[in-house]
This record gives C-alpha cells, structure tokens and sequence, in this order.
C-alpha cells in the first residue's frame, strides 16, 4: 500500500504527460507477466530482449501451477525447457539454441551445473535445479 501511494505521488509530481511518467507507469505496473521469468528474492532477475521461439509456447498462467509438475513433466513442456537452457546459458553452462528441447548438450549443461552446486550429478531436472536456477 505504500508503495502504490509512494508511486502515485512520483508519478504526479512528474505529469502524467511527460514520457518520464508514462515510463515509470510502465516499469512499475506493467512489468512482465512471463510466468517462467527467473526470479529471486526481489523480483525478476532479468528480462531478455531476444525473443525466442520457446517464448511463444503455451505456458501456465499462474507460476505455482509449475510446482505440481514432476521432473519428467516439465522435461516435456518446451516453455519450461527453453527457461532452463535461458537460466543455463545466463550461468554459462550452456551455449546451444534455445529451442525447447531437452537434448544431450541441455542434460550435460544441468549435470556441470549439479556438480558445481554440490548437488547429486543426474543430469536431469530435479527440484533442487528447479531452485538454484530461481524457476517454479
């Protein structure tokens, strides 16, 4: 509440008119609504301006619904598997396409990335991939 009152009085301290205004409408109401956006503990980590043909896949419109699906599940969902190679790629562990699908090059980028973590080396998407990569 009080940051959409602390927003309203910069907004109108700036003009609706001015296109600082209209800016700081958007960065603050209109951010993404990409379910499978990384995020952390503040928000979105980052949002790409490539678009990608996995962005275009049909996805969940709710974030948690992606916490009910099981690894084996999510493997299939090229929306979900384009956001692992996106997260992969932004750690450099992957340096494919991004093209949704869970192939070697993806399998072997999620077991260097289980190794460096600590984790159990499987290869697959497991849960604790699933939060070290700040995905649903």
């Amino acid at each position: 509440m009080k940051i959409a009152i602390a927003t309203l009085c910069v907004v109108g301290a700036l003009g609706f008119e001015s296109a600082r205004g209209q800016e700081l409408l958007e960065d603050i109401w209109f951010k993404t609504t990409d379910t499978l956006a990384q995020r952390d503990e503040y928000g979105i980590l980052h949002s790409s301006k490539t678009i990608y043909p996995t962005d275009l896949e049909p996805r969940y419109h709710w974030r948690p619904l992606y916490y009910l699906e099981g690894e084996h599940d999510v493997q299939r969902m090229p929306a979900y598997v384009g956001s692992i190679q996106v997260a992969l790629k932004r750690l450099g562990y992957y340096c494919g396409p991004i093209n949704g699908v869970f192939s070697d090059d993806v399998s072997d980028a999620v077991a260097r990335m289980q190794k460096n973590y600590s984790m159990r080396v499987t290869g697959t998407i497991t849960i604790a991939v699933r939060r070290a990569l700040h995905l649903p």
